[in-house]
């Protein structure tokens, strides 16, 4: 696998651009694989000074404003998955663009699932790399996650499974798709960084663009975007068809009937006890059944391993009960259909503490939802918060609050929380108004509920 990648970047002229965590990985590889090849960092940000470059003679940098104007000169551009390209209309560039995905899906596809959607990846890839690692396989997971997938590539042997979470940014520009490709579902997202759902969903939707009859794709059938993409899109993938309700399937069909799970009619699981709360973890354990089925694991073991899987934190993560009201942490809800999800798993929410970066994502299902709820206190956040709250406090019997600030936020909410329910934020928007991302949001209200109750 290593000599192959090398092979392909040996000699060419290179750039690695976006110097974050995915970016140092790259340029920690070619240096380890390619010594002295030389390489040119791209950054907005000036990343000269990084102590990784000491001693480097071999490197020089495009940094600042214009950054981007000149990626024409270069063979080849490794760019990280943070870096937003929407603005580039050239197509001569974008053929250039690559990834370490990329790399990596060119000389072991066969070996990687891969899992994506709008919501549920993480807790997916998770739970299914949990499944493989309890039964004995040699199995990594990587990507979207956290790790960079070429981090540690040096211990992948013929048969190590890789499980990698791949994101919309990730898969952009991949034109290789995964032996196992998985997608959830598809909503309204990140269309700041896509520029518009139909570039977003087409981001997505490469998991399954270049697989062949070969390959094996499963998707959330009862979702209407990625329906309507399936039925149109002509791939040519074995296709299993995943719903949330017991209607007839196609050939390959993934049915729930009774909290049970079918496989063209075959049982593959019944629910039982588990700590991942709600149907849409259910639903996330019917792709992780299947797969399990596919490759032939014991699905009882199966079945004990999702039984025992905690769950990621800042999903529906249970903070602890203080005066008898329970604090939930669900910062990884950005969208809409999310918070709805959380709310419903939850059952007993009393306060809602939502709001955060405006995406221009449509709201009105989570307006409705709110409206007909038997939520009684909302606790409203800049800047969709407030949006949405004062679409409904004119229409609703709610109590409904206007804060600033997390910690202004916990301290009504401990207030206005009626005794034995409970407290869910759950923003339903993005975090990067105010914190770098949902899990300093998380750690910051974790912190707030747990230093108020020690």
């Amino acid at each position: 696998m290593i000599s192959k990648i090398v092979s392909k970047l040996k000699d060419k002229k290179l750039a690695i651009l976006g110097f974050g965590k995915e970016g140092k990985s790259t340029y920690s590889f070619i240096r380890k694989y390619i010594p002295n090849m030389h390489l040119t960092i791209i950054d907005m940000k000036d990343v000269s000074n990084d102590e990784m470059f000491l001693n480097d003679e071999d490197v020089n940098f495009v940094c600042g404003e214009g950054y981007l104007s000149n990626l024409g000169i270069y063979d080849y551009i490794i760019k990280a998955p943070g870096v937003s390209l929407k603005d580039i209309k050239d197509e001569e560039v974008k053929s250039k663009v690559t990834s370490q995905l990329e790399l990596l899906l060119e000389v072991n596809r066969d070996n990687i699932i891969g899992v994506t959607g709008t919501k549920g990846k993480s807790t997916t890839s998770s739970l299914l790399y949990e499944v493989f690692k309890d039964q004995g396989y040699d199995v990594y997971l990587l990507g979207n996650i956290g790790v960079p997938v070429l981090d540690n590539i040096e211990l992948y042997k013929e048969d190590t499974l890789l499980v990698v979470e791949m994101s919309s940014h990730q898969l952009e520009f991949i034109e290789v798709s995964p032996h196992i490709g998985i997608v959830l579902n598809l909503f309204q997202d990140h269309l700041d960084h896509a520029g518009d759902l139909k570039h977003y969903h087409d981001n997505k939707m490469r998991m399954f663009k270049f697989q062949d009859n070969n390959d094996i794709a499963l998707y959330g059938d009862d979702n209407k975007y990625l329906h309507d993409r399936v039925v149109n899109d002509g791939y040519k993938s074995n296709l299993y068809d995943v719903r949330f309700d017991d209607s007839e399937g196609g050939k390959n069909s993934v049915r729930i009937k009774d909290k049970s799970i079918y496989l063209n009619g075959e049982l593959l699981y019944t629910d039982g006890k588990r700590n991942l709360l709600g149907d849409h973890n259910l639903n996330n354990i019917m792709f992780i059944m299947t797969v399990a089925k596919l490759k032939g694991l014991d699905l009882n073991k199966a079945k004990e391993s999702i039984s025992k899987f905690k769950g990621l934190k800042y999903r529906m993560e249970c903070i602890g009960t203080y005066d008898d009201v329970t604090y939930y942490n669900d910062t990884i809800a950005t969208i809409p259909e999310a918070t709805i999800g959380a709310i419903k798993a939850i059952g007993n929410v009393d306060t809602l503490i939502f709001g955060g970066m405006d995406r221009h994502i449509e709201y009105n299902s989570l307006i409705s939802f709110l409206k007909e709820s038997s939520i009684s206190n909302l606790v409203c956040m800049p800047t969709t918060g407030f949006t949405i709250g004062n679409i409904l406090k004119d229409s609703c019997d709610k109590n409904i609050y206007f804060v600033n600030t997390l910690d202004d936020a916990y301290d009504v909410s401990k207030k206005c929380t009626a005794k034995g329910m409970s407290c869910l934020l759950s923003p339903a928007a993005a975090s990067y108004e105010f914190f770098k991302n949902f899990e300093e949001k998380g750690k910051a209200f974790e912190e707030i509920v747990k230093g108020d109750n020690k």
